[in-house]
């Protein structure tokens, strides 16, 4: 590993550290339920970004107190027309993918630790639409109301089109890996639908990690770290489908965030994978038109940038 990959992994992981440290987790975006853009996305694209740069651009908005979540790189600005203001400090997001050295014509799955695969990880600056002079209005998205009693269409879809076993009852909500089912309480329990559907993308996203689906380890509570892990696959998973669905996110588990810390500050990888697996939960989710319009911004980066 380059010593220019341990830095971005050394930095972003800082990064996190700091914003648990202080009680702010990224995957919580800073935008009440009624903004429209929680998301954060390309300007000039349209598309979202995902995995790990989602964490990056929801921590910056919220120590800046952006009052919109779209982003440009220095030149996407200038192409618009527009002007980054002088003296605004910008954003790094990540592109990252797996390079094939002389590869063959077997076609087979890139793997990580294969020695003829090398990660290619490159980080590119933003800035966010409020550091910019004289974009045009027509691309500045209007806020949405959602009024908060209501149901939530987006997210009654990805509950449906799952097709996982939903039961109701009780006074718990919990996945159940030997019943393959998930448990929640009636949603008259619940102070609002809001809440109801934050817990149950939070536990359709524990849901995901069967091994027939998309094959995450699911242990036990006496596997403390291991299980602090998924917990920290589910929190960002849920909060990356909450975000899809126009939903404030929500910390369900705040017990575990020093085992988060402890884990983050002893593998500065460890973050990027648990990203990674949560966008590849909320992708197994997300039904075919919502994962149209959530494709990666990554490629548009490396070529606008």
């Amino acid at each position: 590993m380059s010593q220019t990959l341990k830095d971005v992994y050394a930095s972003v992981t800082n990064t996190i550290i700091a914003a648990l440290e202080a009680g702010t987790p990224p995957w919580v975006p800073p935008w009440q339920s009624g903004s429209g853009d929680h998301v954060p996305a390309n300007l000039a694209s349209g598309r979202r970004y995902r995995g790990i740069n989602v964490l990056l651009l929801n921590l910056r908005a919220m120590h800046c107190g952006y009052a919109r979540n779209r982003w440009l790189t220095y030149q996407q600005a200038k192409a618009l027309g527009a002007q980054v203001r002088k003296g605004e400090h910008g954003t790094e997001v990540v592109f990252f993918k797996m390079l094939e050295i002389g590869a063959g014509a077997d076609g087979a799955a890139k793997q990580a630790d294969d020695p003829k695969v090398i990660p290619l990880i490159r980080s590119f600056t933003v800035f966010n639409a409020d550091q910019i002079s004289g974009l045009p209005q027509s691309l500045i998205p209007e806020p949405v109301v959602i009024h908060e009693w209501d149901a939530c269409d987006m997210a009654e879809i990805i509950i449906r089109h799952s097709g996982a076993d939903v039961r109701h009852g009780g006074a718990r909500a919990f996945y159940s890996p030997s019943q393959d089912c998930i448990q929640l309480p009636e949603r008259s329990a619940f102070v609002d639908a809001t809440r109801y559907y934050q817990v149950a993308l939070h536990e359709l996203t524990h849901w995901t990690g069967a091994e027939k689906r998309c094959n995450r380890p699911l242990l036990s509570r006496q596997h403390i770290e291991s299980y602090a892990f998924e917990e920290l696959v589910a929190e960002m998973g849920s909060a990356f489908l909450t975000d899809q669905c126009g939903l404030p996110g929500v910390l369900h588990h705040a017990s575990y965030i020093e085992s988060w810390l402890q884990a983050l500050r002893n593998d500065k990888r460890l973050i990027f994978s648990a990203a990674s697996q949560a966008q590849k939960a909320a992708d197994f989710l997300l039904p075919p038109q919502a994962e149209d319009a959530a494709m990666a911004v990554d490629s548009d980066q490396a070529l606008a940038a």
